[in-house]
């Protein structure tokens, strides 16, 4: 089997094996009331925010968790597949010499983030009435991810020795120390872009999806084994996942998922040297991010809206756009967001 094959049947096995987990695990999240009955919503600084309410109110009961799932999963299975490289006497080639802490911070990224993010589910769902806020205050929120962040691009600076950034046409430039800042910051916004954009049925993941793909050819174009093979596993997770999400869904990604997703998403980009491809692939990611800090700030300190509603979604589903019509669309978008992070990838 060449390599191509191997990646290619480790989406398919991870596909096959959630697809048919998920359909119990959806049955489970009903019986344990992973469920929000209450579609009070806040933002971050516990403001109400009835627009969104008014256009997701029918959504109320449906079970959250999805993220679960996929991260117990397509952590196992990495690791399967990476016993499996090592039993068959395959070649785990890397850019890097310290393999075991590539395939770490892949692990560690996906499952820290995913706690942080399950916690935020639980205190939503659980403890709702004996809170002021909706989930974890953004403060608290802000800071753990940076400290997990910072965890993870310590070890991407001290461990993987990668301190550099590459701008086509401008060169590359090493930021030595700096660098553990800048990846902690790239990790943290991507996390909550992800989890801004999470809005609609099939938006983020369908979204990731497409970035997803465009990565996985970057890093088999430099035979890095460890990412490639996360990617394959991961983007079978989200195909069966997407199965049950698209609208109208019968489960959702939640924090736990979305937090992750985001902050893997953010280190992959970082390990394959492509952080200026990183705001391409995420194109979308990045614009729901943006007019959802906009939108904040000017409320926070302006005292007045920017736009009618924030993020981008809700703007466009605000003014008549039916919710699949967005999706799609975005999806489109996010094909030559992908095109554009593909073409940056490979200029010097």
């Amino acid at each position: 089997m060449n390599d191509n094959s191997f990646y290619l049947f480790a989406t398919v096995i991870s596909f096959v094996t959630q697809f048919f987990l998920f359909i119990p695990f959806i049955n489970f999240l009903y019986h344990r009331k992973m469920q929000r009955m209450d579609q009070k919503t806040t933002d971050p600084f516990g403001v109400r925010t009835p627009i969104f309410d008014r256009h997701h109110a029918h959504k109320v009961g449906t079970p959250v968790g999805g993220g679960i799932l996929v991260i117990v999963v397509t952590v196992l299975l990495f690791a399967v597949g990476i016993l499996v490289n090592l039993w068959f006497a395959r070649e785990l080639t890397s850019n890097y010499p310290a393999l075991s802490a590539e395939i770490f911070t892949l692990m560690f990224a996906m499952i820290s983030f995913g706690l942080l993010g399950l916690y935020d589910d639980l205190s939503k769902i659980f403890f709702w009435q004996r809170s002021q806020f909706f989930g974890m205050r953004m403060r608290q929120k802000l800071v753990i991810e940076m400290i997990l962040a910072t965890i993870i691009s310590s070890v991407l600076f001290f461990v993987l020795k990668i301190d550099l950034v590459h701008i086509p046409f401008l060169g590359t430039f090493h930021l030595s120390y700096f660098y553990i800042l800048f990846a902690a910051f790239v990790i943290v916004a991507f996390s909550n872009a992800v989890n801004i954009t999470d809005g609609l049925d099939g938006l983020s993941c369908g979204v990731l999806m497409i970035s997803l793909i465009g990565f996985w050819i970057v890093a088999r174009s430099i035979i890095d084994v460890p990412t490639s093979l996360f990617i394959s596993v991961w983007l079978g997770g989200i195909l069966a996942f997407l199965y049950f999400n698209v609208y109208p869904a019968r489960i959702w990604l939640g924090d736990t998922g979305s937090l992750a997703f985001g902050a893997v998403f953010a280190v992959i980009g970082l390990i394959l040297g492509k952080p200026f491809a990183l705001l391409l692939f995420g194109g979308i990611f990045v614009i729901e991010a943006f007019t959802s800090g906009v939108q904040l700030l000017s409320k926070r300190f302006l005292g007045r809206r920017i736009f009618t509603v924030s993020p981008f979604h809700l703007y466009l589903q605000n003014k008549g756009w039916q919710e699949p019509k967005v999706v799609f669309r975005m999806w489109i978008f996010a094909v030559i967001c992908a095109l554009l992070g593909l073409a940056a990838s490979f200029l010097r």
